[in-house]
């Protein structure tokens, strides 16, 4: 973790998930700062304490459970009036015990789209973001599948329940890559899903996506974040570098590749997990991991502190594009 200012206090958060894909959170006391407001377990990291101790010392303390297993998922910088924080948020992958509020808080199991309804610390807020980001990330290849292939599949993937879409066609002309992305859109929009688009971002708005993925050049060459909060912006990574870059103009998150050898890129030098996990604790945003990758390949990402898993061959190519999208997202 970087090193962090004196007046800056360093927390671990914890980002408990049950069966049901529900998270815990827990309502803060009146008396504390952002008392009486609902936020995710953890607490303060003492003097010299690696996060991980921490966040097993404060997930015992407050909720009476024994951590086993978690990996790192994103940090949060924060500057209220009174106080500046830096949240080291980890998911919780594995522990014992019942949660309970062993210090009387209440608790609350919520799904990911209804924690935008509580009154969280400002803080929490780009966790919830995060939180509400599918553990599949599609990227279309109309160039091997056609464009009217391609949206076939495309709609085979969103019925089964994908919900997060990047159209990169680095093969089209600004004008036909328009059209086409308009209509991926339209049709991302009526299963709720969200698109993004690998082009130049004044091409969101003309299109009606939901935001960006730059591509590494774009995102080296850039000084801040091309888009408002109001839509996601992405970015493809390769290095700690470009990974250091994406935290630094505030990215939603970030895809790190190749992690497993491609036929695409054959003579690319793969990461291995190893050496995603090594990347990818250099990035302050959610990871998705991209190269080989299929659905079965989930929990050893999640393990590895991914988002989850960016697709292409693995799930287009698929016996069944159905099941694939179901497999990652069970």
């Amino acid at each position: 973790m970087p090193s962090t200012a004196p007046d800056v206090t360093p927390v671990a958060v914890g980002i408990i998930e049950n069966a049901q894909h529900q998270v815990l959170v827990a309502q803060r006391p009146d008396y504390k700062h952002q008392g009486g407001k609902w936020e995710f377990p953890g607490g303060k990291i003492h003097v010299g304490e690696a996060v991980p101790e921490a966040l097993a010392r404060e997930l015992h303390e407050e909720l009476g459970i024994t951590l086993s297993a978690a990996c790192p998922l994103q940090r949060v910088r924060h500057v209220y009036p009174d106080k500046r924080v830096l949240l080291d948020v980890w998911r919780v992958t594995d522990y014992t015990g019942e949660p309970h509020g062993r210090e009387g808080q209440p608790l609350r199991w919520v799904t990911p789209q209804a924690l935008a309804s509580l009154d969280l610390p400002a803080a929490d807020l780009p966790i919830v973001r995060t939180l509400q980001l599918p553990p599949l990330y599609l990227i279309t290849d109309s160039r091997r599948h056609g464009k009217t292939g391609m949206l076939v599949l495309i709609e085979r993937a969103l019925a089964a329940g994908a919900r997060l879409l990047q159209v990169r066609e680095p093969h089209m002309s600004t004008d036909e890559y328009t059209e086409y992305a308009r209509t991926v859109t339209e049709l991302a929009h009526r299963y709720d899903a969200r698109v993004l688009l690998n082009a130049d971002p004044s091409l969101v708005a003309a299109c009606g996506a939901d935001g960006v993925h730059l591509s590494s050049h774009r995102l080296m060459a850039l000084q801040e974040r091309p888009l408002s909060q109001a839509c996601l912006v992405a970015a493809s990574c390769h290095d700690i570098a470009e990974l250091a870059q994406a935290s630094r103009i505030s990215v939603d998150f970030a895809v790190l590749s190749p992690v497993l050898p491609t036929t695409s890129h054959p003579h690319v030098a793969p990461l291995g997990w190893d050496g995603f996990l090594r990347a990818r604790m250099h990035s302050d945003a959610p990871v998705y991991a991209l190269g080989g990758m299929l659905p079965e390949h989930l929990q050893v990402a999640r393990g590895m502190g991914a988002q989850g898993l960016a697709m292409i061959r693995g799930l287009w190519e698929a016996s069944s594009v159905e099941l694939a999208v179901e497999v990652v997202l069970r």
